[in-house]
């Protein structure tokens, strides 16, 4: 089998090429900026070094509670105690007391909003029957999504020896959230909260981009004097994207949705982490325009399959293909499929068995995964024979 590439990628994650335009000054320890939209990683800064998460930790106590609600475990309008332990959290809290019951879509909100050690614990104690339990929940989970550099010891972020993560295992952490959760990620970008009968203080969502910018809906801030001043923040915006043209030709023009996340840790302060976030995200949406290679379910190429019942398998993307490229450098694009030569069935149905290879002149600027948009069961015997007998001619 002649191979022309040896390593497909698994998922679509990608870094922006060498010559991508020069990221500003960001005051903060570590960041990354991410496209979601393409699912390339823009600009970084120290990604992988481990810091300390404070509050972004509920995240993750956030990612197992909305799979809690998936699965039915636990429901929106069910009620939760409050223990003791709950109760005397130390650090910014939601003001429930156990003499309460507290239904979960507003331990959820107290969790989120006001950032509520106390609310966190009574859902970690719900779902995971401890909070010990819960913790191995997290880290179970963490593993599962790849955050290989990530390690909790606890539900709501407080500092403790060895609860650290990185810049980039948070970028799929909040990437995972969103996709895997939508319905429930609204909760994210409400300003304020107070749950009856409670004190009115720390109502006030500590995401000040969502009062300064109407395109932010998310997610989570961060804070212990270890940790500095942190902020995973997301903005949505309506934005021009162009179609691959011709070689020499001018794309044509389009419009679409585009999301961009901002992790900004260690900052100085509350509005030092909010300002360097805008300033990231501001110019992510200004440094790179945004180029539709293909839509979902199209075919970008269509070869040939043997010892399979069908000839040939149509090789493309379950979403639609599109990608980041510094602005002004769409009309230097081209692409090439590279792939496993010849294709022999069996094939699954969503299997990844090529890669399309985005250049602008001779630089690679993107590689996407194609996977397999119908599945080639095998041949017969007298089939496959048939098949065997030509490629040993070939």
């Amino acid at each position: 089998m002649k191979l022309f590439f040896a390593a497909l990628m698994a998922v679509f994650s990608l870094t922006v090429s060498a010559q991508a335009p020069q990221a500003p000054e960001v005051a903060a320890r570590a960041y990354l900026l991410m496209d979601v939209t393409s699912g390339q990683v823009l600009a970084t800064k120290d990604a992988d070094a481990p810091v300390e998460p404070a509050s972004l930790t509920k995240l993750m106590t956030a990612y197992l509670v909305f799979d809690a609600l998936r699965s039915k475990k636990i429901d929106l309008k069910q009620t939760l105690s409050v223990s003791e332990r709950a109760w005397k959290m130390p650090g910014s809290r939601m003001f429930i007391d156990p003499k309460m019951q507290v239904p979960v879509e507003d331990l959820i909100k107290g969790m989120i909003v006001q950032s509520g050690n106390d609310a966190t614990m009574a859902l970690a104690e719900g779902v995971g029957g401890t909070a010990e339990h819960f913790v191995q929940l997290m880290n179970d989970q963490a593993q599962a999504l790849g955050m290989k550099s990530t390690s909790y010891k606890n539900p709501e972020g407080l500092t403790e020896a060895g609860h650290t993560t990185t810049a980039r295992d948070l970028s799929i952490l909040a990437t995972r959230l969103m996709s895997d959760f939508p319905d429930y990620v609204h909760v994210y970008a409400i300003k304020k909260y107070r749950y009856p009968g409670t004190p009115a203080a720390n109502d006030s969502n500590r995401n000040l981009l969502l009062f300064r910018d109407p395109t932010v809906d998310g997610l989570k801030t961060g804070h212990t004097d270890a940790a500095g001043y942190c902020m995973v923040a997301t903005a949505k915006r309506t934005v021009p994207f162009s179609l691959l043209a011709a070689e020499g030709a001018v794309p044509a023009p389009s419009s679409g949705t585009r999301r961009l996340l901002s992790i900004v840790l260690g900052a100085e302060s509350e509005n030092a982490r909010a300002n360097e976030s805008q300033k990231l995200l501001n110019w992510g949406f200004t440094a790179f325009e945004m180029v539709k290679l293909y839509d979902a379910g199209q075919a970008v190429v269509t070869p040939n399959v043997w010892k399979g019942l069908a000839s040939t398998v149509k090789l493309g993307r379950t979403q639609p293909i599109v990608i980041a490229v510094p602005s002004g450098s769409s009309v230097k694009l081209k692409t090439q499929v590279v792939r496993a030569d010849p294709l022999v069935a069996p094939i699954a149905k969503g299997a990844v068995v090529a890669t399309l290879r985005v250049l602008s002149g001779e630089q690679s600027v993107a590689e996407v995964p194609l996977v397999a948009l119908d599945g080639i069961e095998q041949a017969g015997v007298v089939g496959r024979a048939w098949d065997a007998m030509r490629l040993w001619i070939r």
